[in-house]
């Protein structure tokens, strides 16, 4: 790319919201790489050249169509939270963030389209009334978007129930606007979606999604102690295997994670392992039971008002911490940064059948330098759970050793320590991600560097 056709886009797009100032430059261009000791040294300093900022599909296409005919590299984004350095343009160039892009686009019983902008609590917000809600959200419910989830993300709160995004049916179409001198849509369905899911923007700008709704419920929240890891994780298995009780977070805690989350400090007690929860309130009382007979006790409860008034940012009572969620998944990654920076993280999944025996060996096994928290998920009818476990961090070397004995031990290991889409474990798919690149990207622009397969091919196609 050069100087001067960075010019020309910028002088045939004036008319929209563009920033090159160097503040909103380097807020752009981040996510959350800095929470790994081994992608932030690296991702430092890349940033884009132009933040564009477009209001509606037109003058998304205008920007697409663009980038094409002056060969600048483009890099799409939503909230920006992300753990790998998906939205950090490693080529400078333009950076796309869709935000703005966030109407409801339609709503039906059991169903709702939203253009990918959309703020996921924001959509939640929007379904209340009708009594619906999405089936499950990131830990970053606040500031993801719903085209950002299916781009980057996995699970969350609702994964218990629901399992995970990239799951038969947890998402009915996507809409892709393609990268071309004249850009086309093109919608995904069924099994084509797995195309462009956790494909970090690399084949095509997600416009649209559609996604499955479930019936709304009062979620209350509940924190219950238990006196060992094993405890608490056969509790969670328990309560997940419940079909009767409507739920939407498991969330099991190492007793040495507590001082990390500090504002739970007064409901953790003293060495005592932890579940955060999430129930339907009519339900709670029989939650509640479930966990004093198995030899645990509920230190802290809030009704469903409360805990919606938390989420929403209402008025919430004084000194009650935030929605119940933002210390699970990878947020718990996050509080533990606050109060020691060393920490660092892996992904972990654990199989079902053997997933709580094979806790108590990963615990006993990697006692010096792994704290392990696990989120309870369903999928294909089976109960087991995965893990994002804080990790002391010492050397690279040491985070790939853990996750090598993981593997042999039969624990399935993703690393989160690459910006490379295709090198990160499970987060693989089967589909032809770099087929349908040349379909929707024949140039090459999407997020370079992302995709290796696509650099491999490109390299022979010039020989």
């Amino acid at each position: 790319m050069t100087r001067p056709a960075l010019a020309a886009l910028r002088a045939e797009l004036a008319d929209l919201t563009i920033y090159d100032d160097a503040p909103s430059l380097r807020m752009h261009s981040r996510d959350f790489f800095w929470f790994s000791p081994v992608l932030k040294p690296d991702l430092d300093g890349k940033q884009a050249e132009l933040v564009i900022l477009p209001k509606n599909k037109d003058e998304v296409r205008r920007v697409a169509a663009a980038c094409a005919r002056h060969q600048i590299p483009l890099t799409v984004r939503g909230g920006g939270t992300g753990n790998y350095g998906q939205a950090v343009p490693l080529e400078g160039g333009v950076l796309l963030n869709l935000t703005r892009l966030n109407r409801v686009v339609a709503t039906t019983l059991g169903a709702g389209r939203f253009e990918a902008g959309a703020n996921m609590l924001d959509i939640d917000k929007a379904l209340a009334p009708l009594g619906q809600e999405l089936r499950m959200h990131p830990s970053t419910r606040a500031q993801a978007t719903l085209g950002g989830f299916v781009a980057g993300g996995a699970a969350g709160a609702g994964s218990c129930t629901w399992g995970q995004i990239d799951n038969l049916g947890a998402v009915i179409a996507v809409e892709v606007m393609t990268v071309e001198p004249e850009p086309r849509l093109i919608e995904l369905r069924g099994k084509e979606i797995l195309k462009v899911m956790h494909a970090y923007g690399v084949n095509g700008i997600i416009t649209e999604v559609e996604v499955p709704l479930a019936p709304a419920h009062a979620w209350a929240e509940r924190i219950a102690t238990f006196d060992t890891l094993k405890q608490a994780a056969a509790f969670g298995q328990a309560f997940t295997e419940c079909d009767g009780i409507a739920k939407k977070l498991v969330s099991i805690h190492d007793p040495r994670i507590a001082p990390y989350l500090r504002r739970l400090a007064p409901w953790l007690g003293e060495n005592k392992a932890f579940a955060i929860l999430m129930v339907s309130e009519p339900q709670a009382d029989e939650l509640d039971r479930l966990i004093a007979g198995m030899d645990g006790t509920v230190t802290y409860s809030r009704n469903a008002a409360e805990a919606r008034a938390a989420a929403f940012g209402e008025h919430r009572e004084k000194g009650a911490p935030g929605p119940l969620y933002e210390y699970t998944w990878n947020h718990t990654t996050l509080h533990a940064l606050k109060v020691d920076p060393t920490i660092t993280y892996l992904q972990l999944r654990f199989p079902p059948g053997r997933n709580l025996d094979l806790l108590d060996w990963a615990e006993a096994h990697f006692r010096d330098d792994v704290l392990f928290h696990i989120e309870f998920q369903r999928r294909q009818g089976r109960v087991y759970h995965s893990s994002l476990p804080l990790v002391r961090f010492t050397t690279p070397e040491r985070l790939t050793e853990i996750m090598r004995q993981a593997e042999e031990a039969g624990i399935q290991a993703s690393n989160p320590h690459t910006w490379v889409l295709n090198n990160a474990g499970w987060k693989r798919t089967d589909a032809p991600q770099p087929e349908f690149k040349r379909l929707a990207d024949p140039l090459g622009l999407m997020n370079p560097g992302k995709l290796l397969d696509w650099q491999a091919d490109a390299a022979q196609a010039a020989e």
